[in-house]
């Protein structure tokens, strides 16, 4: 496996795959399941997120994932730095007393949530999911851990789609492995 950090950005790069008019022609699809078939691969993208935290010394309770790519990141870098892992589920999918957030989406609206008692005030989170595009379920999760207090201490995808400017929306929280 590449060693370095600039080795293992090629190796994920190269585990991305893009399908022109998908799910609607004039998008262009950036699809990451090889990256989940590729042992080397995924190593890669969690050491990836691993070394941004450790060499920004970032002091983490917990890994946030959002649903549902999220969910297959989130855990391997809690696991590695030795944190709980809390889901950000879409509405009604979660047991229990939970605490939602509503967004705008291109053609209304969509509604994401935490169990009450998922995060305390004052811990420290970061978010992470498979890709950011407009931003606006990355900034739904931010607004549902203000609503818990909780320090954020920044959010990580593998994939941003510069054009559609969902950084923007976030920074200074965000960062990315890819940018296309």
């Amino acid at each position: 496996m590449a060693a370095g950090p600039e080795g293992k950005l090629q190796l994920v790069q190269r585990h991305v795959r893009a399908f022109p008019d998908f799910p609607k022609k004039g998008i262009l699809f950036r699809d990451i399941c090889p990256i989940l078939k590729s042992p080397a691969a995924l190593t890669a993208v969690t050491d990836l997120f691993e070394e941004h935290v450790r060499s920004r010394q970032l002091q983490v309770d917990l890994i946030v994932g959002l649903d549902a790519r999220g969910f297959l990141f989130g855990p391997l870098l809690a696991q590695r730095l030795g944190v709980g892992f809390v889901l950000v589920r879409k509405k009604g999918k979660l047991p229990g007393a939970t605490v939602s957030v509503a967004y705008d989406l291109e053609y209304g609206t969509a509604e994401v949530e935490i169990q009450e008692d998922a995060v305390a005030p004052g811990q420290k989170v970061l978010i992470i999911d498979d890709l950011l595009a407009t931003g606006g379920t990355l900034l739904a999760a931010c607004e549902l851990m203000k609503k818990q207090q909780a320090d954020i201490q920044g959010c990580m995808v593998v994939i941003e789609l510069r054009d559609l400017k969902g950084a923007d929306r976030l920074k200074p929280h965000i960062f990315s492995l890819l940018q296309y």
